[in-house]
């Protein structure tokens, strides 16, 4: 897959800037373009396993929110919105590399380019890492953070499945974020 990560930067800057009016907010854009996110891959295999996959993905969880919440009417601010979905999964900057495995193709072994985990900060788990970074620059609300920490839903496991549903039951944004990023994994195929 094929992505101009320019126009794609600017178009996630343009978004977070239109969207999101809060302190900090600079601050964290920074860190990001300093970082690996506007080329980073969503994940080793799955969803956007490519250059800009972890961007591309943010941003269509962002547009999935953003229509789930107006065909379900939803009264959740664009704002928050925004901030869950664009920033759920800070966690994976500077979190993959660039590697090569033997694979089988027409009965020869050749070595082909995929991404490796190589975590260079442990912190729990996907979600609460994500909070974590994001309260570095900028101040969350409750709800957002819940809706951060919740976003892999039952799959996050550990103690997080005792709590989940009352999570999404206490905080819509937290389900609307969980569904909508899903939906950009499973509906997208990319």
């Amino acid at each position: 897959m094929e992505i101009d990560l320019n126009q794609q930067k600017e178009t996630f800057l343009s978004c977070c800037r239109d969207n999101i009016s809060r302190e900090g907010l600079d601050s964290l854009l920074e860190w990001l373009e300093k970082s690996d996110f506007f080329r980073a891959p969503a994940s080793t295999r799955f969803h956007g396993a490519y250059p800009g996959g972890l961007c591309e993905h943010s941003l269509d969880v962002f547009s999935y929110a953003k229509q789930m919440r107006d065909a379900l009417s939803l009264p959740l601010k664009t704002e928050a919105l925004a901030v869950s979905a664009l920033f759920h999964d800070v966690c994976k900057v500077n979190f993959y590399k660039e590697d090569t495995r033997n694979q089988k193709i027409n009965g020869t072994w050749q070595a082909v380019p995929y991404y490796a985990v190589e975590e260079k900060f442990a912190f729990g788990g996907h979600g609460s890492k994500s909070v974590f970074l994001i309260e570095r620059f900028m101040r969350l609300s409750l709800e957002e953070a819940v809706a951060i920490n919740c976003h892999m839903g039952f799959s996050e496991g550990g103690n997080a499945v005792q709590t989940i549903g009352r999570s999404y039951e206490q905080y819509p944004l937290a389900w609307l974020i969980h569904v909508a990023d899903e939906a950009s994994i499973y509906l997208l195929k990319r």
